[in-house]
């Protein structure tokens, strides 16, 4: 089995959606093709243990939520459609904080 590895990091407070953990190194099945859509949907089923509003609305993350593949904006490498590749590195950060 092909396995593709990618690490996906949170930050500014996107990792108390995910148990308080702020790096993890995920290896997925190879064989499909991984895009940003695919790892939201793999990670909302698998990882996001807390308020799944506050990180996703719709197919997406929400406003306020931002996405950097290889510290490259994802706005500028496709969004959803981008696929990953092996050793790829996601950061998802909020920049919603309350007052």
């Amino acid at each position: 089995i092909f396995t593709k590895f990618l690490k996906v990091k949170h930050s500014a407070g996107a990792e108390l959606l995910f148990g308080n953990i702020k790096r993890r190194e995920l290896a997925l099945d190879g064989n499909q093709k991984w895009t940003i859509a695919n790892l939201l949907k793999w990670m909302h089923a698998n990882i996001l243990t807390e308020r799944p509003e506050l990180f996703l609305q719709g197919d997406t993350v929400r406003p306020g939520i931002l996405v950097l593949i290889n510290d490259t904006d994802w706005e500028l490498l496709g969004e959803l459609d981008y696929e990953l590749q092996p050793r790829d590195n996601v950061l998802f950060i909020s920049t919603l904080h309350g007052g």
